[in-house]
């Protein structure tokens, strides 16, 4: 990245945060029984000796699972602690690469992973058209892209609530919360908040076929943990999870 590129907002976020949250979300309800089990149930039930890019790995979670699995995994993030815990975490058992989203993939080659997973991180980038284009480089025919990011009704509710009086739920927004379930001191997430058809049809004019929408709900851990956000969520969307392929080719 150069001097006069600003800092993204992964980046951003995370340099200064990524060790509390790494050792939070092994159990934190809203990721190890919400978003992680809804993305999961998106993946092929075998990925045993499937190539796979996490994309925006944070502090491995998925790489590891992926691993335990028999998955080959190529995992990377923008933010170098981050990078740091993914490594320490899994050694020598995959590639981590220290890498933006929002640029050319340049470890990666045309067609060289059957799967891309891409779990709560496309909310912190502005453009997803360049990003999808990407991954369909990436990924052979057939491959799948499996993403997670926060749902666009939730996040407008949010800002109506925060008495944001020029919230336009049509357009890209910016979006800041405060995260109270990490403890204090809260951290300031910065992101962005956008419509349902700007989260759909950047993956559809990047050539991917939609296969799956799914507005997940808390699994009974969630109740165990936390019995007012289950409470909550079992009523209101908090999160959106997707799964598209790269078609195959089409012969005659």
């Amino acid at each position: 990245m150069s001097e006069n590129q600003p800092l993204s907002l992964g980046k951003e976020n995370y340099q200064n945060f990524a060790e509390r949250y790494a050792a939070a979300i092994e159990t934190k309800p809203h990721n190890a029984y919400y978003e992680r089990p809804a993305t999961l149930s998106l993946l092929p039930n075998n990925v045993q000796g499937l190539r796979v890019l996490d994309a925006g790995c944070g502090p491995g979670i998925y790489t590891q699972w992926l691993l335990d699995l028999g998955a080959e995994v190529v995992a990377c993030d923008v933010t170098p602690k981050m990078v740091e815990i993914t490594r320490q975490r899994v050694g020598n058992s995959a590639e981590v690469y220290c890498a933006d989203l929002e640029q050319p993939l340049t470890f990666a080659g045309d067609r060289s992973f059957d799967l891309v997973v891409c779990p709560l991180v496309l909310d912190y980038l502005l453009d997803w058209y360049p990003v999808f284009c990407e991954f369909f480089r990436v990924l052979k025919s057939d491959g799948i892209l499996v993403f997670s990011c926060g749902h666009p009704t939730a996040d407008f509710i949010y800002s109506q609530s925060q008495n944001v009086t020029s919230a336009d739920y049509f357009k890209i927004e910016d979006f800041v919360m405060e995260w109270r379930l990490f403890g204090k001191p809260y951290p300031i997430i910065k992101s962005y908040r956008r419509p349902l058809q700007a989260i759909l049809n950047p993956l559809i004019q990047a050539g991917f076929c939609l296969d799956r929408i799914l507005e997940p709900q808390p699994t009974e851990s969630f109740k165990i943990a936390d019995a007012e956000g289950y409470e909550h969520l079992m009523r209101s969307p908090g999160f959106i999870c997707v799964r598209s392929h790269k078609p195959g080719q089409v012969v005659g």
